[in-house]
């Protein structure tokens, strides 16, 4: 195999990829007219549907032409050896290879999210704000993008120079050291992003004692789960849309609900809610999920360690000097079929751990301010009540709420 056939090979799965994606767009899109299921006749009123339905259509129109932009300047950058342009200006600034390194992804992502904003404010301040969804001021949104880059560049720079040095000095075993340094901020994040990196972009305060703290720790109490620690987040600084999740282990566990949420939900409808989290931690399903993701990091850099040395990665790309940081990108484009098939089996895995979760809730409170409360939230954030089947398994990560109601009304054996 050369150089040009890589290249092509390259090409075709980015168009693959994104014809693929945009078929599923097209059959859900198909099924936005769809009548209500029965069993959710009572999320919507027809107003409100229509509303649904006008934010689906909106939103699948600016993902079509968006999606289309990036792959015209995706393969606009690679037909015109934008990777060898963008390389030779890093080269011009070092010859370290780790300072190499740092300047050529600075340059790409620097670049990409310049290309990216436009499209991201747009939805911020023109979709979400039409719907109603917006609460974030200009300032909050460039204030977050600065933080962003910030922290890309601190944290995401640190660990590729590690990676770039490693490669240097063990070569094809970098992929053990890497997978151990990844393995290793992976459970530090688990533990401590609620309380290192949320307070940086939001505000979370105690929830204070009162009936709903009450209710949970009586609820924590029944199933013998230690909970001292429950977060209000400010979710309404930037949107109304509810959320709530649980994070962190041992000591640092807690679980954090947005104040969209509790001002949404009565306070039967929180611990139903609260009751499903408890779910995911009583079940191991935040383990199984951090070991899944262990073992495909240390799966996926075993083959890059495979063919990060072979030049043909970077000549592809259209840079004749090959280097670990072009070659990385190459493979990277090419890794993409076999990204896209473990990401299906993740959000199969994903959503049997929610009927799992909210099994347990039935089980260990009630179905029935659970369901109440996921069709309140799907009705705040107009969400999809029909979507296709094809969609569902490729993006879904939860269940549909049709699914999710169904198994609810279940009877346990």
């Amino acid at each position: 195999m050369n150089s040009n056939i890589l290249f092509a090979l390259i090409i075709g799965i980015i168009i693959t990829n994104f014809i693929v994606d945009k078929v599923l767009d097209y059959l859900n899109a198909k099924h936005y007219n769809d009548p209500i299921p029965q069993e959710l006749s009572d999320v919507y009123d027809k107003d409100a549907y229509k509303k649904s339905q006008a934010y689906k259509k909106t939103n699948y129109k600016f993902g079509f032409w968006s999606s289309l932009f990036s792959l015209v300047l995706t393969l606009g950058f690679l037909v015109f050896d934008g990777f060898e342009i963008v390389d030779s200006i890093a080269r011009s600034y070092s010859n370290h290879p780790v300072v190499i390194a740092l300047i050529f992804f600075g340059i790409i992502m620097l670049g990409s999210d310049l290309i990216a904003t436009p499209f991201s404010y747009y939805k911020t301040f023109v979709i979400e704000e039409r719907f109603g969804f917006n609460k974030t001021t200009r300032s909050t949104f460039w204030l977050d993008k600065v933080k962003g880059l910030l922290m890309m560049a601190v944290i995401g720079g640190g660990i590729l120079a590690l990676i770039v040095w490693f490669y240097q000095l063990t070569q094809a075993s970098f992929w053990l050291y890497t997978w151990g340094v990844i393995t290793v901020f992976t459970l530090f994040m688990n533990m401590f992003y609620s309380k290192l990196i949320v307070p940086i972009f939001n505000k979370q305060t105690p929830l204070e004692n009162g009936t709903l703290r009450d209710r949970i720790s009586e609820y924590a109490n029944s199933v013998g789960f230690n909970l001292e620690k429950i977060f209000i987040i400010d979710g309404s600084k930037r949107s109304t849309k509810a959320n709530a999740y649980f994070s962190g282990f041992g000591k640092e566990k807690r679980v954090t609900l947005f104040d969209t949420l509790v001002n949404e939900l009565d306070d039967e409808e929180i611990v139903a809610v609260l009751a499903h989290e408890v779910g995911h931690y009583k079940k191991h399903h935040i383990i199984i999920n951090l070991l899944a993701s262990v073992v495909l990091t240390g799966l996926t850099l075993y083959l890059l360690s495979i063919f990060i040395s072979n030049p043909l990665l970077s000549q592809a790309l259209g840079v004749e000097k090959a280097s670990f940081h072009v070659g990385l990108i190459a493979f990277g484009l090419l890794y993409a079929p076999i990204s896209e098939i473990t990401g299906l089996f993740m959000n199969y895995l994903s959503r049997k751990f929610e009927y799992q979760a909210d099994n347990f809730a039935k089980e260990t409170f009630a179905a029935a301010p659970l369901i109440s409360s996921l069709k309140k939230l799907s009705r705040n954030s107009l969400s999809n009540l029909t979507p296709h089947p094809a969609y569902v398994r490729a993006h879904y990560s939860h269940p549909t709420l049709l699914d999710r109601v169904k198994n609810l009304r279940t009877k346990t054996n």
